[in-house]
C-alpha cells in the first residue's frame, strides 16, 4: 500500500485520537522544559516531565507526531548522515503515548492495529523482538495477537530495555519488524518500525528496579522510515517528501542521483540539511558560535561543503528553502510565516562562508608551498589548527585540498591544539567563575538573605542584617566609605532580566547611604552599593529604605514598553521575531531581536504607531503568578536563554502582549505616556536592535530635535520642508569643491615630480625614487603604480615627508618582482628609518620616525639592485 508521508501521519494521528488519545501538536525543536538537551531528539521529550511524575497533563492519553533534530549519540552521528540509508539530522517521531492509562497488551494491540489493518502490511512480513526476561510482553504477542515463536525475538538490555539516565523511570521495549525480502541483507531486510516501551520500573542510585506505582507508555515510529517501507523506496531519501529536494541538488549541480557513490552521499547531505536548517531557524535558532546555533552552523556548512564537491561555487542552499516549505507547509504551517526569514539568513551565512574560504585558501596555499619547500609530506598541526580557527576552514576540506597535491595534516598535532584552546577556554570559564566574592556564598550560607518587596513598595523600614567593605564582612561602615548594604527586607529592584538595578537612598537617625547600584550577586542575596554620605552604618540598626521613584517610574515605563515593542515587531515582521537581548535602563530601553534585514522607514513607523495606539488604549497591565507549564500553555511568550523557577510572573496587557517576566511594570499601558524608536542598528548576522525612549526622556528627545531644526531653518534661511532640498545643494557644492581641490593636489603632484624624481641607472635597472611635501599614501601609490608601469626593470621608491613622520612606498615592475619583491624592500629601508611596512610583490608601503635618513634607504636599495644578475 503506496502511501504519501502525509497520509500516513494523518491516518496515524487519527487513529490514536479514536482510541481515545489527545491530538498533542508538535513542541518546537528548542526544548522548552528541558535545559540539558540542545534540540528535541525523540517523540516523548516534551513529555519528559509528565513521566517523571513533576507535570500533570489534563489527559492520560497522547498522539503526536514531534519535529526531532538528533546530531549526536548513539543514534545518530552528523558525519554518518548522507553515507547511510536511514540517517538523518531533522526527522519527524510518530508516537503514542499513556500516563498512568493503558499498559503493555493495549500498547501492543493498538501497534498491531494499525500496522496491519490501517497501514495494511501482511502480517506475514512482521517479526518482533522482546527483553529476554519480558515474558509478559511474550505472552501478548504469541497468545493474544498470535505470532509464532520463530517471528518472537528475545534480545538483551542493549536493544530491547531503554531508560531516560542512569536513575528513574525505565523499562523493557518491543520493536516491531518488517522483512523487506530477498533482495535487502542484514538491518536493511529486517527493518525495525516501531519502538513500544514499557516503563515500568524506577532505577535507584543503586542500580535496583522497583516497580512504578501507575506505569507508562512511549512508543515511537520515524515517519521517514515508515514511508520508505510503504512507498517501496531503497532508502529514506527516495520517499516522497526528500526525493524532490534531491532534485533541487541535481538542478543546482548538473550531477545525477544514482550516478556514483560520491555525488548520492553529496545530494543527500543536501536534502538532509535544507530540511534541518528551515525548520531549526524558523523554530529561532540562528547559526552562531556556541551552542544550537553552532551546530545549526555546522550542519549550514557542511551542506556547503558536500556542495563545493559537486562543483557549486557560489551560494545556493538558501534557494532550496521554498522547495522544503512548500512540500512541508500543510502539516507545519508556521514555515509559510518564517520563510523569507529562513531564506536570508541561510543567505547571509553561505555569503560568510564563501568569503571565509577565499580568505583562508591564501593561507592555505602559504602552507602547502612552505611544506613542499622544506621537503615535508604533510601540513604541521598548529598549521591545520590556525586554518581553522582563524579562517575558520574546514579541517575535511583542508584534507581534501593537500591530499589533491601529495600531502598530509598532521592530525595529532592538531588534536593537542585543539585541547590547549579547551583549556584555555576551561580556564576562562573558572576565572569568571571566580569573579562572585566568595563573601556573597558565605552570607547565603549562614542565612544573610533579603525579601525583595519592591513590586508593590518603593519605600519600606526594615533592618541592616549585614555589612559588606571590599571582600570583608564589616560591623560598621563610617561616612565617606563605600561597601555595599543587605537589608533584611528590600524595595530596591536589583538587576535582573535585562533591567538594570534601583538606586536611592538608606537612612538612620545616625547616617545616609547612598545607592548607586542593586544586584544580586548570588541567589537570595541582594547587595545595595554605595557610599556612606553622613554619619555611620551599623549591622542591627533599623533603616528606612527609599527607592529613587522617579527614576524607577522611568524603568518601569521602559520595561513595559519593551514588551509592547515586542508584541508589535512579531505582528508587523512575523512570528519568527525572538528576542535575542535587552536593557531596560531609565533614560533608555535597548531590544535586540532576531530579524534578517534591515527595517524600512514604513515599518518602523508602523511599529512605532501600533505601540503609541496600545498605550492611547491605556490597557491595564495584569501581573499573575503561576507554575511555568501552566503560563506556557497560556501562551505566555518565553525567552529561552532565560532561567525560569517553578513559579513564574506572567505579565498581560489585553490581548496583544504576554511573557514571562520578574521585572517592574506600570499599571496601565498609557502610564508609559509617549513611545519612540530612536535608532535600528545590525549587531550581527541575523539580529537588529532598536534604542527606544518613553514618557519624559522621549518628550525631551522630540523637543531637541525640534530646536535643531529650528536652528538649521534660521542657519539656512528656509523653511521647514525646504530644508532636505537646502543640504543637498550643500552637499553638491561641497562635492564639487572636492573635486576642484583633487585637480589641484594632482597639478601640484605632477609639478613636484619633474622637480623632485630622480632617476638612476644601476646595473641595468632604473631607480626613480624622491620626496614629497605632506603628499597622501594613496598618492604616493598612483605615482609609483604609473611610474613601474613604464618598462620591465622599473624599480620605484617614494617618500612624503609630513614633518613628524613619513610614509613609504616601493613598486617594482611586474615581471622583475619575481626576483625582487617590494614587500621586502619596504622592511629594508623600514629599519633605516624607523618604521617598516609591508604589502604585495610588486607594490608595497610602510612609514618611518627619522626623515633625515631617505639617502641612506636610497643608498639600501642600490646595493640591493647591483646584487642581482
Amino acid at each position: 500500500m503506496s502511501l504519501s508521508a502525509h497520509e500516513i501521519r494523518e491516518l496515524f494521528l487519527d487513529f490514536f485520537e479514536r482510541k481515545g488519545h489527545t491530538r498533542v501538536k508538535s513542541a518546537p525543536l528548542v526544548p522548552e522544559t528541558d535545559p540539558t538537551l540542545l534540540f528535541v531528539n525523540a517523540g516523548m521529550v516534551p513529555f519528559k516531565n509528565v513521566f517523571l511524575g513533576v507535570e500533570r497533563r489534563p489527559y492520560t492519553r497522547a498522539v503526536s507526531c514531534q519535529k526531532c533534530l538528533r546530531v549526536s549519540g548513539k543514534h545518530n552521528d552528523l558525519e554518518q548522515v548522507g553515507y547511510t540509508s536511514r540517517h538523518h539530522t531533522f526527522f519527524e517521531m510518530l508516537g503514542n503515548f499513556s500516563f498512568g492509562d493503558y499498559f503493555k497488551e493495549e500498547a501492543i494491540e493498538f501497534a498491531w492495529e494499525f500496522v496491519t489493518e490501517v497501514l495494511k502490511i501482511p502480517k506475514e512480513r512482521l517479526y518482533v523482538s522482546v527483553y529476554r526476561e519480558d515474558e509478559e510482553a511474550y505472552r501478548i504477542w504469541n497468545e493474544r495477537i498470535g505470532l509464532p515463536p520463530e517471528r518472537i525475538w528475545r534480545l538483551g538490555e542493549e536493544d530491547n530495555f531503554w531508560q531516560m539516565g542512569d536513575t528513574g523511570p525505565c523499562g523493557p521495549s518491543s520493536e516491531i519488524y518488517v522483512d523487506r525480502g530477498e533482495g535487502f541483507e542484514g538491518d536493511e531486510r529486517f527493518l525495525e518500525i516501531w519502538n513500544l516501551v514499557f516503563m515500568q520500573y524506577n532505577r535507584d542510585e543503586s542500580g535496583r528496579l522497583a516497580p512504578l506505582p501507575k506505569p507508562n507508555i512511549d512508543t515511537g515510529m520515524g515517519l521517514e522510515r515508515i514511508a520508505s517501507v510503504l512507498q517501496g523506496t531503497e532508502t529514506n531519501f527516495e520517499i516522497d517528501v526528500i526525493r524532490p529536494l534531491i532534485g533541487f541538488g541535481e538542478e543546482v549541480s548538473g550531477k545525477s542521483y544514482g550516478e556514483d557513490r560520491e555525488t548520492d552521499v553529496a545530494l543527500r547531505v543536501i536534502a538532509d540539511h535544507l530540511r534541518a536548517l528551515t525548520f531549526a531557524i524558523s523554530d529561532g535558532v540562528l547559526p552562531s558560535n556556541e551552542g544550537r546555533g553552532y551546530v545549526i552552523r555546522r550542519i549550514l556548512r557542511r551542506a556547503l561543503r558536500f556542495g563545493y564537491r559537486l562543483g557549486i561555487e557560489e551560494p545556493f542552499l538558501h534557494k532550496g528553502i521554498d522547495l522544503v516549505v512548500e512540500i512541508m507547509k500543510e502539516p507545519y504551517p508556521e514555515l509559510e510565516i518564517s520563510r523569507e526569514f529562513v531564506k536570508g539568513m541561510v543567505r547571509g551565512e553561505e555569503e560568510r562562508f564563501m568569503r571565509t574560504l577565499k580568505e583562508g585558501m591564501s593561507a592555505v596555499e602559504e602552507m602547502i608551498m612552505e611544506a613542499k619547500e622544506k621537503g615535508r609530506k604533510f601540513i604541521r598541526g598548529e598549521e591545520v589548527f590556525k586554518a581553522y580557527d582563524t579562517y575558520g576552514f574546514p579541517v575535511d576540506l583542508l584534507e581534501e585540498i593537500a591530499k589533491e597535491r601529495g600531502l598530509s595534516l598532521d592530525m595529532e598535532g592538531f588534536r593537542e591544539e585543539m585541547e590547549k584552546q579547551r583549556e584555555r577556554a576551561r580556564q576562562h570559564f573558572q576565572i569568571e567563575a571566580k569573579k562572585v566574592k566568595p563573601v556573597y556564598n558565605h552570607l547565603k550560607d549562614i542565612g544573610k538573605t533579603s525579601e525583595f518587596l519592591g513590586y508593590d513598595h518603593l519605600d519600606l523600614e526594615t533592618e541592616t542584617i549585614a555589612l559588606v567593605k571590599g571582600d570583608d564582612l564589616v560591623s560598621e561602615m563610617r561616612e565617606g566609605e563605600e561597601g555595599e548594604v543587605v537589608l533584611k527586607e528590600t524595595p530596591f529592584y536589583p538587576e535582573g532580566g535585562g533591567q538594570v538595578g534601583d538606586t536611592g537612598f538608606i537612612e538612620t537617625d545616625r547616617g545616609l547611604f547612598r545607592v548607586e547600584d542593586t544586584q544580586r550577586p548570588v541567589e537570595g542575596v541582594i547587595v545595595h552599593k554605595g557610599k556612606v554620605v553622613k554619619g555611620t552604618f551599623k549591622v542591627g540598626d533599623r533603616v528606612f529604605a527609599r527607592v529613587d521613584r522617579e527614576r524607577r517610574e522611568d524603568i518601569m515605563r521602559n520595561h513595559t514598553a519593551t514588551h509592547l515593542l515586542h508584541a508589535a515587531l512579531r505582528s508587523v515582521l512575523g512570528e519568527h521575531v525572538r528576542q535575542a537581548g535587552s536593557l531596560v535602563a531609565d533614560r533608555y530601553l535597548r531590544f535586540d531581536f532576531t530579524h534578517y534585514e534591515a527595517l524600512t522607514e514604513d515599518q518602523i513607523r508602523e511599529i512605532e504607531d501600533l505601540v503609541n495606539s496600545k498605550i492611547r488604549e491605556n490597557i491595564p497591565v495584569e501581573v499573575r503568578e503561576m507554575d511555568y507549564q501552566t503560563a506556557i500553555r497560556s501562551g505566555a511568550v518565553a525567552i529561552f536563554e532565560e532561567k525560569y523557577g517553578e513559579r513564574v510572573r506572567v505579565i498581560s496587557a489585553g490581548d496583544f502582549s504576554r511573557e514571562l517576566c520578574g521585572g517592574t511594570h506600570v499599571s496601565r499601558t498609557g502610564d508609559i505616556g509617549y513611545f519612540r524608536i530612536v535608532s535600528e542598528t545590525s549587531v550581527g548576522a541575523g539580529v537588529r536592535r532598536i534604542v527606544a525612549r518613553t514618557g519624559r526622556w522621549a518628550v525631551r528627545d522630540a523637543q531637541e530635535e525640534r530646536e535643531i531644526i529650528r536652528d538649521l531653518m534660521t542657519a539656512l534661511q528656509a523653511k521647514k520642508k525646504e530644508l532636505i532640498g537646502k543640504v543637498e545643494d550643500l552637499k553638491e557644492e561641497l562635492k564639487e569643491k572636492d573635486k576642484e581641490i583633487e585637480r589641484l593636489r594632482k597639478e601640484l603632484m605632477k609639478s613636484q615630480m619633474e622637480r623632485v624624481i630622480r632617476e638612476e641607472e644601476v646595473n641595468g635597472y632604473r631607480l626613480s625614487w624622491g620626496v614629497f611635501k605632506e603628499a597622501t599614501a594613496e598618492e604616493l601609490r598612483d605615482l609609483a603604480d604609473t611610474i613601474r608601469h613604464r618598462s620591465d626593470r622599473e624599480v620605484v621608491f617614494l617618500v612624503s615627508d609630513t614633518g613628524k613622520k613619513v610614509l613609504t612606498v616601493i613598486g617594482v615592475s611586474k615581471d622583475l618582482s619575481r626576483i625582487v619583491r617590494a614587500n621586502e624592500l619596504i622592511k629594508d629601508v623600514g629599519k633605516v628609518l624607523g618604521g617598516g611596512g609591508g604589502g604585495r610583490p610588486d607594490l608595497a608601503q610602510g612609514g618611518g620616525s627619522d626623515p633625515t635618513k631617505v639617502e641612506e634607504a636610497v643608498k639600501i636599495l642600490k646595493d640591493r639592485l647591483r646584487t642581482l644578475s
